[in-house]
C-alpha cells in the first residue's frame, strides 16, 4: 500500500460520531466498501482489522468529556495512548492542549489520525509504535477502550498504572471484560453512547469514563 491516505478516503466517507458530532472523521459506515471487507480480503491486503474506522464508545466518550471540559487537559501535555481513529486527540487539541501526541501501534491507524486531524484542522503528533515501558512525559494520558482483550489489558495496565503516578490517566471502558475493577480506579462519569449492532451486540453502550490509580506503595 503505497498511500495509506488515500486508501483510507477510499475507504470511508465523512461523518461524525453520535456522541461528538463537532468533529469529523473518516469513518467506515454500511455504505463504504471497508465495512463489508472479510478477513480473507484484510489479510490478502496486509491490513490489520480496521479498529481505525470507527469511533468506539470509550474514545468518544473521552472526547466529549474533553469538549465538556476544556479545562481538563487546557496547557497539558495529552497523550492519547491508542489513539484509534484520533477522536479524542482532536477533541484534546481542539480544547487547547498544549500537547497532544497520538500512538499507535498500526501504522493505517496512525495515518487515519492524521488525516482525521487535518480534516478538523488542528495538529497532532502521532507516534507510531508500542510505548509501553517508555518513562512519562505527559500530563494526562487517554485510553478509549484499550481492555477488552486478556493479553492486551496485561501488557499495557501495570505501565499506565505506573504513569499515573506522576500523570492522570483516563480510561473510558463500555463495560469490556478486562477492565482494571473496583479499587483500582475511580469513577468520574458516565455517558450512553449510541452504537451500532454491527458492532456491538447492543444500540447502546454504557461507557464509565475513570481516573486509573498508581499501585500502592
Amino acid at each position: 500500500m503505497t498511500d495509506p491516505g488515500a486508501f483510507i478516503r477510499a475507504q470511508t466517507t465523512t461523518a461524525r460520531a453520535p456522541l461528538v458530532p463537532e468533529i469529523a472523521l473518516h469513518l467506515a459506515t454500511e455504505i463504504t466498501p471497508i465495512w463489508q471487507a472479510s478477513e480473507a480480503w484484510l489479510e490478502r491486503e496486509g491490513i490489520e482489522p480496521p479498529f481505525w474506522a470507527f469511533a468506539w464508545p470509550g474514545s468518544q466518550v473521552l472526547a466529549r468529556h474533553v469538549l465538556d471540559h476544556p479545562e481538563a487537559v487546557r496547557g497539558r501535555r495529552v497523550l492519547d495512548f491508542a489513539t484509534g481513529c484520533g477522536i479524542a486527540a482532536i477533541a484534546c487539541a481542539m480544547a487547547g492542549a498544549a500537547m497532544v501526541e497520538a500512538c499507535e501501534i498500526d501504522a493505517l491507524a496512525v495515518a487515519a489520525t492524521e488525516a482525521n486531524a487535518a480534516l478538523n484542522g488542528v495538529t497532532v503528533a502521532t507516534r507510531l509504535g508500542d510505548l509501553v515501558g517508555t518513562a512519562c512525559r505527559w500530563d494526562l494520558i487517554l485510553c478509549g477502550d484499550v481492555c477488552y482483550a486478556a493479553p492486551l489489558a496485561a501488557h499495557i495496565l501495570p505501565w499506565l498504572r505506573d504513569c499515573a503516578r506522576t500523570a492522570e490517566v483516563w480510561i473510558a471502558d463500555p463495560g469490556r471484560a478486562y477492565a482494571p475493577g473496583q479499587g483500582a480506579v475511580v469513577e468520574l462519569a458516565r455517558y450512553a453512547v449510541p452504537t451500532s449492532t454491527e458492532l456491538e451486540d447492543r444500540t447502546e453502550r454504557l461507557t464509565v469514563l475513570s481516573r486509573l490509580l498508581p499501585p500502592e506503595g
